[in-house]
């Protein structure tokens, strides 16, 4: 499944700690999934797509659900979801960084190369992606989950690998080639072994001024036999990076779920970052339980996110603008964090 190493899969695991976009499932072999996520549009916005490479190793609890890989494709403008599956022998991950092949398909943090050719999808191409700017890691802090990373029982893990980059490259689209050259892309992952219980997720990258990426979750979080509602929100702004997190000691002050709208409000003792998001209508997603891969996630991308950020002495503004081409998901039972 995996490419060959002279480490032993433990400590390629313990490795994959502090390298987010390496394969987290070396010596694995029942529940555990992993999925990375890619999210490009191109110039014009006038294409907006998510590519969700992955693989699924299935509970031997469930033996009607076979362990397979996946490519998922999501189109923002339509809403249409594609789940591709591939034999699991057609899975392969290097030991030395994020490089995963799928059956003809592979995935980098400078590109992926698509080669889907099957009667409900035709999607073929390559694109290239520069400038990726991941979520810092540190010893004390190995990336977005802060020193969570470290536990091994959480259900779920997460990773930033680019927060905003600049696409270049063509795919063909059911026959039709789109340039997506002069656009912009997104990469962050997550594996474990299923979703959370409840979680609210939203994601964009195009502002007026280029260069600002928000991304902001919050989920019921298993702790040792009890749980409480974790979050994690970051604003990438004119390089620098404002991060809001149960590990930081920032405070989650609201969230609320309607019909229409998603509302996030995070502070710290320096700044209080304010979300609203606009949901829209989006296309179905495979998510991991513990037992399959199950059709059950709307996402949208084409969402939108007003975004406040501001000095929490003062009150005066640092950022304020509009994301749009969000991704948004709202999933599970969101009555189990709500606050």
């Amino acid at each position: 499944m995996s490419s060959s190493s002279p480490l032993p899969p433990a400590l390629l695991r313990w490795r994959a700690v502090w390298r987010p976009g390496m394969y987290h499932g070396f010596g694995r072999n029942r529940d555990f999934f992993e999925g990375w996520y890619f999210k490009f549009a191109d110039a014009a916005q006038r294409q907006v797509w998510a590519v969700i490479p992955g693989v699924f190793l299935a509970s031997s609890k469930f033996p009607e659900q076979e362990s397979h890989a996946f490519v998922q494709t999501l189109d923002g403008r339509t809403g249409q979801s594609h789940y591709h599956r591939y034999p699991l022998r057609e899975f392969q991950a290097s030991p030395e960084e994020f490089d995963v092949r799928i059956g003809p398909n592979r995935f980098r943090i400078d590109s992926l190369h698509l080669e889907i050719e099957r009667p409900e999808q035709s999607l073929v191409g390559e694109l290239s992606f520069h400038g990726a700017t991941p979520w810092p890691v540190t010893f004390g802090s190995p990336g977005i989950m802060g020193w969570y990373a470290y536990m091994p029982f959480l259900e779920c893990y997460h990773g930033v690998l680019s927060l905003d980059h600049a696409v270049d490259g063509r795919l063909k689209i059911q026959g039709q080639t789109v340039d997506f050259s002069g656009g912009r892309g997104y990469i962050e992952k997550d594996w474990g072994k299923s979703f959370p219980r409840g979680w609210v997720w939203m994601q964009t990258n195009h502002f007026a001024e280029p260069g600002t990426s928000l991304t902001a979750s919050a989920a019921r979080i298993p702790w040792l036999g009890t749980a409480f509602p974790g979050f994690i929100a970051g604003l990438w702004h004119q390089g620098r990076l404002y991060r809001f997190a149960t590990y930081t000691g920032a405070a989650l002050t609201r969230l609320t779920v309607s019909d229409t709208l998603v509302q996030m409000d995070f502070q710290d003792s320096r700044h209080r970052l304010e979300l609203e998001a606009k949901r829209s209508t989006g296309g179905l997603l495979h998510a991991p339980s513990r037992a399959a891969m199950i059709q059950r996630l709307m996402e949208s991308l084409t969402a939108e996110v007003a975004v406040r950020l501001l000095e929490r002495r003062t009150g005066a503004e640092i950022f304020s603008g509009t994301g749009r081409h969000a991704g948004l998901e709202v999933g599970g039972e969101i009555n189990s964090i709500l606050t």
